[in-house]
Parts: structure tokens; C-alpha cells; sequence
């Protein structure tokens, strides 16, 4: 392909919307254009690396026998409130009247259209085990789309459900899965960890997550410090600390704090730090009512939360609960008192830990000192229970080892999503027996523009990006540094032999400065450069230059085509050697 002729729209400045790097350098390379909040264009170099992407996992999945279909993107609203899962995406999930006054939705994942599939196709065990997957769009309505490609409204996943008669069949597909997604990031280049992961609106009963570690990732993986064991923060479990030793305190008493609702707040009205604070939140489980609590300087974890009350729509209650249930406006909520008004009361660890803390009073601007948890509020009864539900912080352990924390890329995730699926879309088969089951489903999960962007995380300079060879868009680019007509022919004629050869090549035939192509090239992160230069062309030789090196060879002109063909040959074995 010759540089002139094709649409690489570089860009020398960095763009004052772009934050992370990923996001900076797939603009300033050519590779995207925003469209809208959340939505982009891929450009041809950006083209070509989607399509390599897809290529690989697409091999991938085919050699772990799933099969590939196409679910329709707009999908009936009706299946969706059937799983419940109209109300477990809440706002984020994008939805249309059409002009015949029915709901759809736009589907942000594919569990009801692949269930609703099943459910009319297969009846007996003998058509099972079925493993169906897709590469196609999908929509989330995201309330603050940033980082570019990582969190967009629109955006490209490869989706899989297995549908299975038993537990071993299941953890057979699971595990062929996980394996094959473990040859999918090998091969795309991608340095990843693997770690224990929290189904979230998935539901189901146990999931992995890979996550490609670095800076600007929005996950946060938690691991041990001697590294057997890892999770997403979500997922992340803590040891309880150590009671706090038990001193005389007085009986609780009421602090005056107008209009002071707020952690931060307290904190700087009363003086005192916030682990010092117990931390209401009041939740609703459906039509059910419960209390979280929490440490002051602790978050809440939804997820572990989430566990107590499985199957439900879980959020924070409204305001109007609130004030029915402490009596008080928000901000004031307190656990003296309230396991009488609540289903349910879960106290964290570190919370029952606590030998005195200061709480909400459930009175409106009024909080109560000298709180001490088992005297004050129950840490045991019918609807008490302590419990770990909040986020792993540092100096936490996990089962007397040291938790460590780093940020990462979610890139991609398999889930054991057991019978929640079938059993309310009605995917049953009949066993050997004739007995009627719901098929039990695993869920398979890969973002293909996610792959993108956390290689850029992963592999870039002050320059620009440095693809791994098997995603980057051309394998080698020839650039003649001059515009000389011997320059010329001679870089022709090795572009011309490359492409003979099967490699990928970009001819920058350009009428422009060397400098101006050698930074072109640079930011588009070719793995190889071939530069014809005069001087060199002088000695009958060409500079062969990796782009993640700094070091150039000189290799004669009639050997270029077949030293860089050998060369990109061997970076490809080194990916696919797994």
C-alpha cells in the first residue's frame, strides 16, 4: 500500500479532550475520529488493526469449538424484563419505542438473545453441549464516556454462551475457554494477569477476569504479596482486623453538627479523622430495606454486598426510605436503634473492630459520640451480621498475607453463569431420562477495542505507539529519505519483493522531508522500518531499524526483501508460541 494514496491523517498536537495515552496517541496516529460523547469512527490504519484483533480471536474461538452467529443488535425489551435485567442496567442501558409502540433495547451483551435461541431450538441432551459466540457492537449508555475506546457508548466484543446438561460439561467449556482466551492475548502481544473476578450483572456462580496491567487502567487487581493469588477489587476478600482493646467509655451522647451530612464534613466540624467514623448506608433489595456499615475511611463494595441477596435489584435507598426508616434527612443515619427498622443489618469487620466510633444520631443535624459497637448495636442476632463487605485498602491481608494493588485493563472475562438465564427464558432440555432441565450457561467475554487501546498502554514512547507485530496495521514501512530517483527505484523495488513475499508493507512515497516521515512512522508504531538513503544506497545497502530499538542494520539491497520477511516470521512464531 503506498502511503500517498491512503487516509492516515496524523496530528502533531495532543488533543485537549484525549486524557490517557491510549486515547491520545489513536487520534494523533490516525487511527480514530470522535463522532459523538462516546462514539468513534475508525479510520483505515485503525480499520485494519480492529480487523487483525477480530482475526485472532475469531482463530481462537473456532479452534476451542464455539461457532460464530450474529445476534441482532436491537433486541425486544420483552426478554429482557424477563431476566430482570431491564432494571439491573438501570439507565445505562439504551432503549427505543419503535413506530409500532414496542420497547427495544440495544443491546450492551447478548445472554437473552442467545438463551432466547436456544429455548426455541433445543430439546434434547443429545444436542448439548453448544458453544455459540459473536463479534458484533454493542451499547451501554454510559453516563461520562472517557479514556476514548476503553469506556465508549459503542463499542466492538466478541460474546460466547455454552449451554451444557451438567457441571462437568460446563467446567470443561469454561476452562477450554479461559485456555483459549489465555492464546488470544498471548498472540495479540499483551503482558496480562489473570484474576478472581465478581459476576456483577452477569450473575452466576464463579468468573475470571484478564486484566493487562498499567497506570492508566480503571481496574484496580488485588493479590497477595507472595503472588498465589489474585482478584479484580470487586471480588477481593480482607481478614478481619484485630478488636481495637476495650477502654471505659461513656454512654453515647448527642453533638450538635447543623447541617453537616457529609464524611468529609463531620470530619472537619468534630475534628477527628475519618477512621474514626461508622458509616450508615440504608439499601434496598427490591421492596426490602437494610443497612450497610461501614468505617469512615472505608467504600462500600456492591458486589460483596450483593451476595447477601442474590437474584435481587440491589441501590441505594432514596431519600424518602431514608427519612421513613431513620427518621432523620440523609446524612444522619446511625446503627443505634436501627436494627429494629431494617430486614437486615451487615456490619463490616472493621467496623465490629471498633472499641469507639461516632455515628449518625437518626436524628436531622445531630450525630452521637462514644458508639461502641456490641454495647450500642447489636454484632450479633436474627438480622445482624458481621460480615466483610467493603473494598480491600492497603495494609489489608488476606489470609495473614499482605495485599498488594495495582491499576489495569479489563480486557476480558469468562463466567459460570449456571441456570439464571435458562431457567427464566425457558431453556430446557431433556435429560437421558426424559426428565425436563433448564441448560446450564457460561459466558465468555472479550472487548476487541479494549485490546487496542491497552496495547497502546502497554507499548508506546515519547514518539508514539510500538505495535506488537501480529496487531499492527502494516508489518514494515519503506521510506526513501530523498527524492532521488536512484532512492526511488530501489525503494520501489524492495517494497514490491516485500509484498511478493505476504508482508504487510506501507510505501511512504510521500514528497515530503525524511524527518517528517521517520515521526509519521513513529507514531503509527510500524514494528519495522526499511529506510533507502542515499549514503547508503551508495554502499548498495538499506537501514533495517526495529521500531522498539534504537540500533539500525545494514543490510545489502538485493538481501532486504528476505532479511525483513525472516524477521517479521520470527516475531509472529515468538507471539504464537504459547
Amino acid at each position: 500500500m503506498r502511503y500517498s494514496q491512503t487516509f492516515i491523517p496524523t496530528v502533531k498536537e495532543v488533543p485537549a479532550e484525549a486524557e490517557i495515552i491510549s486515547h491520545q496517541l489513536m487520534i494523533r496516529a490516525g487511527l480514530i475520529r470522535k463522532l459523538a460523547s462516546g462514539t468513534y469512527i475508525y479510520l483505515p490504519a485503525g480499520q485494519r488493526i480492529l480487523l487483525k484483533v477480530i482475526g485472532i480471536v475469531r482463530e481462537e474461538m473456532n479452534r476451542a469449538g464455539a461457532q460464530e452467529c450474529t445476534v441482532p443488535v436491537v433486541q425486544p425489551m420483552e426478554l429482557w424484563q424477563k431476566t430482570g435485567r431491564d432494571a439491573d442496567y438501570g439507565e445505562t442501558l439504551g432503549k427505543f419505542r419503535d413506530r409500532h409502540g414496542r420497547m427495544n433495547v440495544l443491546s450492551p451483551t447478548a445472554e437473552e438473545g442467545f438463551t432466547y435461541l436456544v429455548s426455541q431450538e433445543v430439546q434434547s441432551y443429545k444436542q448439548l453441549p453448544l458453544n455459540l459466540y459473536q463479534i458484533n457492537t454493542k451499547y451501554r449508555d454510559e453516563f461520562r464516556p472517557r479514556f476514548g475506546v476503553l469506556r465508549s457508548r459503542e463499542f466492538i466484543m466478541k460474546d460466547a454462551y455454552s449451554f451444557h446438561a451438567n457441571e462437568a460439561c460446563l467446567h470443561k467449556t469454561y476452562m477450554d475457554m479461559y485456555n483459549a482466551y489465555k492464546r488470544v492475548f498471548s498472540r495479540c502481544g499483551l503482558e496480562y494477569v489473570i484474576v478472581e473476578a465478581e459476576t456483577g450483572e452477569m450473575g452466576g456462580t464463579g468468573s475470571h477476569q484478564f486484566t493487562i496491567p498499567c497506570e492508566n487502567g480503571e481496574d484496580v487487581i488485588v493479590y497477595t504479596e507472595d503472588g498465589t493469588r489474585a482478584w479484580n477489587i470487586e471480588k477481593a476478600p480482607v481478614d478481619p482486623l484485630p478488636k481495637q482493646l476495650a477502654v471505659e467509655v461513656p454512654p453515647p451522647a448527642l453533638v450538635h453538627t447543623p447541617g453537616v451530612g457529609s464524611i468529609e464534613a463531620v470530619c472537619e466540624f468534630l475534628k477527628i479523622q475519618p477512621q474514626q467514623l461508622i458509616k450508615t448506608l440504608i439499601y434496598k433489595a427490591d421492596e426490602e430495606v437494610f443497612a450497610v456499615l461501614v468505617r469512615g475511611d472505608h467504600e462500600v463494595n456492591a458486589e460483596k454486598v450483593n451476595q447477601f441477596f442474590i437474584g435481587r435489584h440491589i441501590e441505594l435507598a432514596d431519600e424518602q426510605t431514608i427519612q421513613k426508616v431513620t427518621g432523620a434527612a440523609v446524612g444522619f443515619a446511625g446503627p443505634v436503634g436501627l436494627s429494629e427498622r431494617v430486614s437486615r443489618m451487615l456490619v463490616d469487620y472493621a467496623v465490629a473492630a471498633m472499641a469507639v466510633g461516632i455515628t449518625g444520631a437518626n436524628q436531622t443535624d445531630y450525630h452521637l459520640k462514644n458508639v461502641v459497637p456490641g454495647r450500642d448495636f447489636p454484632l450479633e442476632g436474627d438480622n445482624v451480621q458481621v460480615c466483610d463487605v467493603r473494598n480491600a485498602v492497603p495494609g489489608d491481608t488476606c489470609g495473614g498475607k499482605k495485599l498488594l494493588f495495582k491499576h489495569g485493563i479489563e480486557v476480558g472475562q469468562v463466567f459460570k453463569l449456571g441456570t439464571k438465564y435458562s431457567v427464566k427464558l425457558e431453556a430446557n432440555f431433556l435429560d437421558e431420562e426424559g426428565i425436563r432441565k433448564p441448560c446450564l450457561m457460561g459466558c465468555y467475554g472479550i472487548g476487541i477495542n479494549r485490546i487496542i487501546a491497552a496495547a497502546i498502554e502497554l507499548f508506546h514512547d515519547e514518539w508514539g505507539i510500538i505495535w506488537p507485530m501480529s496487531i499492527a496495521p502494516w508489518q514494515v514501512i519503506v521510506t526513501p529519505a530523498a527524492p532521488d530517483a536512484d532512492v526511488m527505484e530501489a525503494a520501489e523495488t524492495v517494497y514490491r519483493q516485500l509484498l511478493e513475499k505476504g508482508v504487510e508493507v506501507l510505501l511512504d512515497d510521500r514528497d515530503l522531508r525524511a524527518g517528517v516521515k521517520f515521526k509519521d512512522a513513529d507514531l503509527l508504531g510500524i514494528p519495522i522500518r526499511v529506510t533507502v538513503g542515499k549514503t547508503s544506497l551508495a554502499e548498495g545497502k538499506t537501514e533495517v531499524k526495529l521500531r522498539s530499538e534504537t540500533n539500525k542494520q545494514q543490510v545489502p539491497v538485493s538481501q532486504t526483501a528476505g532479511h525483513v520477511a525472516e524477521m517479521v516470521q520470527q516475531m509472529l512464531e515468538q507471539l504464537n508460541r504459547i
